[in-house]
């Protein structure tokens, strides 16, 4: 019997219905049942792309090289290292393994190096011992998969503006297609920097932060380019140890310095007229063809007995004792029994100098007893010594050039009429060059080397820490600038440069009572007396320079001279004066806020070079006794029987420029008195103190001497060089007078000995140093007590 079939009972109606999403159907009034099907799950979270792999190989740089070469030398003009090529080498060994060559990965990859180097280093030497290749490499890592660039924003501005459809198979951009973004401005970037630059105006607003000590170790190598009339960063790598041809590479830079110069100078230019329109003008005055200086070779001597002709060469000892000139042409005997110094009695001709002779050349037609029969130096060519013999009439300096003459400046048209300067974008220091931030600097100095105060340089040398009456002497130039409690707004020094000796007797040579323990003690009785001072060590610079008794050179030289440049003194000595400088900012400024820069120290090389507000101003500090050389290595000239007329030209241009001794003001006007009269007004120190001024200055060369007499470091002797014309030099000579000489623009001082006793009963205390004003470039010397 069949059953009725019972209805089933409507299940559970879920309550998270989904409704439909066609806009054509609408939602039923009994839902569907839904299947029993699996369960909907959450789709599985994305999984981060799988980054591509490499197999590292080890690739020698040897096999690097020719791509290496091919990309940095021939296409960006940079020289690789072997440290840096070795670098390289492991780096795309490690990230691009088998297919750097046949893939083009490794081109790709020195290409991204090359134009990160050149952004951010500038330099021209590729080297791999220091941090700039380092942090490349570690950026272009994180920017690689699979041997390939993916991102390279992170490294040069031009990464992150590819776009397009240019790119590899597996979606890397190819960088090497985009063209560079050389120009800025479309982008206004060169608006940001200059809002950076006024902001950092902003927050520079004391003169210290724009003081710089440039030591003769860091100073950049400048290579003047004959062929170029230019000046070219050195590419080689200076050395203690050069090869021997340096040693006739800085003769030669020497020459073609004071070369160059002399014919930049108005009174070697030769006009531009042919002879038969000059020969019209000049019975009118207009123009004489005999005011025009010509340099004659020495090589072009021979075969021209009994002519006239002036030369330039540097004066030689022969091997046989004579006295020579060479130049780069040859060499000639030269005799100066009759010859007149220009000017008389001003000025210092030693072997080792740069000289224009005039006079007139004779053959020995094979005479036997002539110069020319000797086999030394190969005669009778060019390059070596020539037969005959120059015999001298007048000898003079190279005329010397100012130093807005050579850079440029504000006033440079109405200084230079020979056209403009002639290095304005050269940077010789590393600071900037005049063009390129001339502009900038003065507009900066002008704003914070204010009038109403003064911005002085504190300079005194022959600190012999050794002698009691020195501390004394420095206290009272300490206590000079140091404030008071009635001042409000006391001022202080920019910078106090302390020179040596530090010791009386040779350190560390065997002399007793001047060992390293001495050394060490007399440099905390220094730092003893400093403390004494903290306001002023708070707020200035202390710079200290060797000499020649310090150490260490002077523990195998026993103080005689040791090369120049010489570095600084160790600072296993200096501790105790670091922690009192330290010491002192930490009482006067303490935690709250600072109004201006803390005080530093400074220990820097002998020679070394102070720079404020960029190439705005530039003090050459050398601690030598140059007067003393002088006077063993110069030349003397007899005495002419009659006094010579007034009216003899004279070779040195500088001449012309009035020179005052301890003047703060300007300069003395030239004087319409005879000459007699005027020597005899002026004392033997003034005269001293120009004679040594006009010869350094014009030799372009703080030590202008043959390296027997001065030994200097090959590779290192440009720091020496006195071109440009800096602002100011420093020579302390302890056997010279203290004096302030300004000659062509160029403020020569010598501070003397700190102590100013002299050795007299009573004199405890007194103090003799020199202060320059940098906003005025005016120095004087000073004595307290």
């Amino acid at each position: 019997m069949a059953t009725a079939r019972r209805p089933e009972k409507p299940s559970a109606v879920p309550q998270n219905l989904i409704p439909s999403s066609s806009p054509a159907f609408g939602t039923p009034v009994h839902p569907i049942n839904p299947r029993r099907t699996a369960p909907i799950r959450a789709p599985p979270a994305l999984k981060p792309p799988v980054r591509a792999t490499v197999l590292p190989i080890e690739l020698p740089p040897a096999t690097l090289r020719p791509l290496a070469f091919r990309t940095f030398t021939k296409k960006y003009n940079l020289t690789l290292t072997s440290s840096a090529l070795a670098a390289l080498a492991g780096f795309i060994g490690k990230h691009c393994g088998a297919g750097w060559r046949e893939e083009g990965l490794a081109e790709k990859v020195l290409e991204e190096v090359a134009k990160s180097w050149k952004k951010s280093s500038g330099q021209v030497i590729v080297e791999g011992e220091g941090e700039a290749l380092k942090s490349i490499l570690k950026a272009l890592e994180g920017s690689m998969s699979g041997g390939r660039i993916v991102n390279a924003s992170n490294l040069s501005r031009q990464g992150s503006f590819n776009f397009g459809p240019d790119s590899n198979t597996n979606g890397a951009p190819r960088l090497e297609s985009r063209p560079p973004l050389d120009h800025n401005t479309s982008f206004g970037i060169s608006r940001l920097e200059v809002e950076d630059k006024d902001e950092e105006e902003e927050a520079l607003k004391d003169p210290r932060e724009w003081m710089k000590v440039i030591g003769a170790f860091e100073q950049p190598k400048q290579v003047y380019n004959v062929s170029k009339k230019h000046f070219d960063r050195s590419t080689t790598k200076p050395s203690l140890f050069p090869d021997p041809s340096h040693k006739t590479d800085l003769f030669r830079q020497r020459y073609h310095i004071v070369h160059q110069r002399i014919l930049r100078n108005e009174t070697f230019q030769s006009p531009t007229f042919s002879a038969a329109r000059s020969a019209t003008l000049s019975r009118t005055g207009s123009l004489a063809m005999s005011g025009t200086n010509t340099i004659t070779p020495i090589a072009n001597l021979l075969g021209r007995g009994g002519s006239t002709h002036l030369l330039l060469g540097m004066i030689t000892i022969s091997p046989t004792g004579t006295l020579t000139l060479s130049d780069l042409t040859g060499t000639i005997a030269l005799d100066l029994q009759h010859a007149r110094p220009i000017p008389e009695d001003g000025t210092y001709f030693a072997p080792g100098m740069i000289v224009l002779v005039d006079g007139s050349y004779e053959e020995n037609y094979g005479d036997p007893t002539a110069g020319s029969t000797s086999t030394l130096g190969g005669t009778g060519g060019i390059g070596g010594t020539i037969g005959g013999k120059f015999i001298g009439f007048s000898v003079g300096h190279p005329p010397c050039e100012r130093r807005s003459a050579t850079l440029g400046g504000a006033d440079d048209v109405e200084k230079n009429a020979a056209g403009g300067p002639a290095f304005g974008w050269t940077d010789f220091l590393g600071v900037g060059s005049e063009r390129a931030t001339g502009s900038r600097m003065n507009r900066i100095a002008t704003k914070l080397l204010t009038p109403d105060k003064a911005h002085n340089i504190v300079i005194a040398s022959d600190l012999h820490l050794d002698i009691p009456s020195t501390l004394s002497a420095l206290r009272t130039l300490l206590r000079t600038y140091s404030p008071t409690a009635s001042e409000v707004q006391p001022v202080f020094p920019l910078a106090i440069v302390l020179m040596g000796n530090f010791s009386s007797r040779a350190s560390l040579a065997g002399v007793p009572g001047a060992g390293s323990i001495e050394y060490k003690e007399h440099f905390d009785a220094l730092a003893s007396v400093l403390s004494e001072f903290p306001q002023l060590l708070a707020h200035t610079t202390l710079v200290f320079a060797p000499g020649d008794h310090d150490a260490w050179p002077s523990a195998f030289s026993a103080g005689a001279a040791t090369p120049l440049p010489r570095k600084q003194i160790p600072e296993l000595f200096t501790n105790r004066i670091r922690r009192a400088v330290r010491e002192a900012n930490t009482e006067v400024w303490g935690s709250g806020k600072k109004s201006g820069k803390e005080g530093e120290v400074v220990w820097t090389s002998n020679p070394s070079r102070l720079t404020w507000f960029g190439v705005k101003g530039e003090m050459a500090i050398l601690r030598d006794d140059v007067m003393g050389r002088l006077h063993r290595t110069s030349i003397r000239f007899s005495k002419p029987e009659a006094e010579a007329d007034d009216d003899d030209v004279d070779m040195e241009n500088g001449n012309q420029d009035a020179m005052d001794i301890n003047a703060p003001a300007t300069q003395l006007e030239p004087t319409s008195a005879p000459k007699s009269q005027t020597q005899e007004q002026i004392d033997t120190d003034t005269l001293t103190a120009r004679a040594l001024t006009r010869t350094l200055l014009s030799q372009s060369h703080l030590s202008p001497f043959p390296l027997s007499v001065r030994p200097l470091h090959w590779d290192f002797a440009h720091a020496l060089n006195l071109y440009p014309l800096p602002s100011s030099v420093v020579i302390a000579d302890s056997e010279a007078p203290a004096f302030v000489v300004k000659y062509c623009g160029c403020t020569v001082m010598n501070p003397g000995s700190i102590d100013g006793s002299d050795g007299q009963r009573g004199g405890e205390g007194r103090a003799r140093w020199v202060e320059f004003d940098v906003r005025s470039n005016v120095g004087v010397v000073r004595t307290e007590e």
